[in-house]
């Protein structure tokens, strides 16, 4: 599965969103702190271990970064 995280940057820090997943997002002062905030709310809401997660950043402009979060999610 691949999902996107939009990264915006802020006057006062940095938010990420997965639009995909209602209700995923979240704040950090810096970049790295709201990717891996993002990641771990992902985990939860999908039920998948955090390990099995690859971020890959795909494009940025001025204020905002697009990653790339693949995974295999097992369906049982």
């Amino acid at each position: 599965m691949i999902l996107d995280v939009v990264l915006n940057k802020t006057d006062d820090g940095y938010t990420a969103e997965i639009p995909s997943i209602n209700g995923c997002e979240c704040w950090a002062h810096d970049e790295d702190t709201a990717l891996e905030k993002i990641i771990e709310l992902a985990s939860y809401y999908l039920k998948v271990d955090l390990k099995k997660f690859k971020l890959d950043r795909a494009r940025r402009n001025n204020m905002q970064t697009i990653y790339k979060l693949v995974f295999d999610k097992v369906i049982s």
